[in-house]
C-alpha cells in the first residue's frame, strides 16, 4: 500500500511521492530554546520520528533537520530577566531540549542548524527577494512585501486584507501587513553585520534559508505544530517563493497537548515539564503516551490519561519478557499487514496499536496453550512494531534505561524469588493464608506478581504518584 499523508495545503491526503526515488529530505521546525521543554513541544518530535522510522522501514534514505532557534525576542527578553547572557540561556536550554529528545528515544537528527549559525545564507536569501521585488530595506529594517505574492494565504486559508502579523507597526513599512525578514540593531542586543546595516534576522527568515540549505530548493515534507500554520510556516513559504524556490512538497501538522481544552504554554501557565513527567514515570511510558493519538488530533492531558497509557504498554512489555523468559530470544519479526495499513493511512497510530495489543493477546493466549513456537513469533511481530513507534521493549535504549542499577536487581530478584518459593510452598500445602500474606508483602514492597501454567513471575509496580 502506498504511504498517504494529510496535506495541510492542499486539504487532502495525498500519496507521498518523494522528489528523488529512495529518498525523503524532512524539516521539522524546532525548539525555540527559551526554557525548559513541556510535553507539547516534545509531542512534534516524537510524532515525526514515527513518520521518520516508517519511511526508513520502508526502505527510503532520509534526511531529517530539525533546526533550533536560539535568538528571537523571547530569549532575550527572559535572558534579561534572569540576569544571563542571552547566549548562554539559549545554550542551557537546548541541552534540554536534547536530553529530552533523547531520553523519550526521538532518533537524533541527521543536521542540527541553529539560527545564528546561518547568518550569512539568511543575508544571501534576502538579497534574492529584494532582487526579485518581494523584499524591501528601509532604516535599517528588510520587510516581506505581502501583497507582492499572489498565493500568500493559501496554507493557512487567510485573505490578505485579514492578515495580522502579531508584530508591532513600525513606521518605516509600507504596509501594515509587511513582515520582518531583517530587524535593526538596539543597544544591549545581539547584532551581526549586513548589507543593511547591522541586526538579526526575523523568526520566519531563519526557516527558509536552513531548510533549502540543507534540503535544497525544493524538498519532500515540512512538519511542525498546527500552531505554527500561521504566521510562521505561511511566511516561511511567502519567503522561499520570493527567493525563487518551490519549497516544502508536502505540509504535514501535528495538533496540540491541551489541558481543560487550552493549548499547553508558558503564557498561560498550564504546562507539564519533562523532566518533572520524568521523575514520575519512565521516558518509555512517556513516550507512548505521547505517541500513542493521532498526530492531527488533539491530546488532552490529565493524569489519569497518562496512567491508561502506562497500564497498556506495561501490558505489551509483559508479554514479550514472558515470552523471553519461556521460549529464549525473541528476534524482531514481521509487522502485520493491519499495522502497515493502518500506518500508510496517514501514520493511523491508533490503528496501529490495535495492532500491537491484538498481538500481544493472541501471544498470551499462545503462551497459556504452551506453544511456544508462535508465542515467540508473535512477540516478534510485536518487537517489529513497536520499534516503528519507538517503544521496543527490548531496543537496548529501553533495556539499558530499565538495567540502570543490575546489581540492585539482581539482589533483588534474589530475595523476590524466596518470597515466591515459600509463596508457592503454601499454596501446594493449601495454606491460603500464608500463600495471601506472601503477595502481600511483595504487593507491599513494589512488586506485581502474575501467575501463570508455569509459576509466578514478577514485575516492579509502576510508579503512581
Amino acid at each position: 500500500m502506498t504511504l498517504r499523508l494529510y496535506d495541510s495545503l492542499t486539504r487532502e491526503v495525498r500519496d507521498f511521492v518523494p522528489l528523488i526515488e529512495g529518498k525523503a529530505g524532512i524539516y521539522l521546525c524546532g525548539a525555540t530554546v527559551q526554557g525548559v521543554p513541556h510535553i507539547g513541544h516534545i509531542r512534534s518530535g516524537v510524532a515525526f520520528d514515527v513518520l521518520r522510522r516508517w519511511l526508513i522501514a520502508k526502505g527510503l534514505d532520509v534526511a531529517f533537520v530539525r533546526n533550533v532557534t536560539d535568538i528571537d525576542d523571547k530569549i532575550l527578553r527572559k535572558s534579561a530577566e534572569a540576569g544571563r547572557p542571552w547566549w548562554e540561556w539559549a545554550a542551557t536550554h537546548e541541552r534540554e531540549f536534547t536530553r529530552a529528545y533523547d531520553a523519550l528515544g526521538v532518533l537524533p537528527p541527521s543536521a542540527e542548524p541553529r539560527a545564528t549559525g546561518f547568518i550569512t545564507q539568511m543575508v544571501t536569501y534576502m538579497e534574492r527577494m529584494i532582487e526579485r521585488g518581494h523584499a524591501y530595506a528601509s532604516g535599517g529594517d528588510v520587510y516581506f512585501s505581502v501583497r507582492s505574492l499572489r498565493e500568500y494565504g493559501a496554507l493557512s486559508r487567510q485573505k490578505v486584507d485579514d492578515v495580522h502579523q502579531g508584530e508591532s507597526v513600525a513606521t518605516d513599512k509600507r504596509d501594515p501587513l509587511d513582515f520582518t525578514l531583517w530587524k535593526a540593531a538596539k543597544p544591549g542586543e545581539p547584532s551581526w553585520p549586513s548589507p543593511w546595516g547591522d541586526g538579526r534576522p526575523g523568526w520566519h527568515l531563519e526557516c527558509s534559508a536552513m531548510a533549502t540549505s540543507y534540503l535544497g530548493a525544493q524538498f519532500d515534507i515540512h512538519c511542525g505544530g498546527i500552531d505554527l500554520i500561521f504566521p510562521h510556516h505561511e511566511n516561511e513559504i511567502a519567503q522561499a517563493h520570493g527567493a525563487g524556490d518551490p519549497f516544502a512538497n508536502y505540509w504535514l501538522h501535528n495538533g496540540w497537548v491541551t489541558m481543560s481544552g487550552e493549548k499547553m504554554s508558558k503564557s498561560l501557565g498550564n504546562v507539564v515539564s519533562i523532566p518533572v513527567l520524568l521523575e514520575r514515570f519512565r521516558p518509555v511510558e512517556l513516550r507512548y503516551y505521547l505517541g500513542s493519538a493521532h498526530y492531527r488530533s488533539m491530546q488532552e492531558y490529565s493524569e489519569g490519561a497518562l496512567g491508561e497509557a502506562v497500564t497498556a504498554y506495561g501490558r505489551i512489555e509483559a508479554f514479550v519478557a514472558r515470552t523471553v523468559e519461556r521460549a529464549g530470544e525473541v528476534p524482531v519479526g514481521e509487522w502485520t499487514d493491519g499495522f502497515a495499513a493502518a500506518l500508510d493511512d496517514d501514520l493511523g497510530v491508533p490503528s496501529a496499536l490495535a495492532e500491537v495489543h491484538q498481538t500481544v493477546r493472541a501471544g498470551n493466549a499462545a503462551l497459556e496453550a504452551g506453544d511456544l513456537d508462535e508465542a515467540r513469533r508473535l512477540a516478534g511481530s510485536v518487537r517489529a512494531m513497536t520499534a516503528i513507534l519507538g517503544v521496543d521493549p527490548l531496543d537496548p535504549h529501553w533495556v539499558a534505561e530499565s538495567e540502570g542499577d543490575g546489581a540492585a536487581l539482581d539482589a533483588l530478584g534474589v530475595l523476590v524469588q524466596a518470597e515466591l518459593e515459600r509463596r508457592a510452598s503454601a499454596r501446594a500445602e493449601k495454606n491460603w493464608a500464608e500463600a495471601d500474606a506472601a503477595r502481600d508483602r511483595l504487593h507491599a514492597a513494589g512488586i506485581d506478581v502474575t501467575d501463570g501454567a508455569d509459576g509466578s513471575s514478577w514485575t516492579l509496580a509502576k510508579k503512581t504518584q
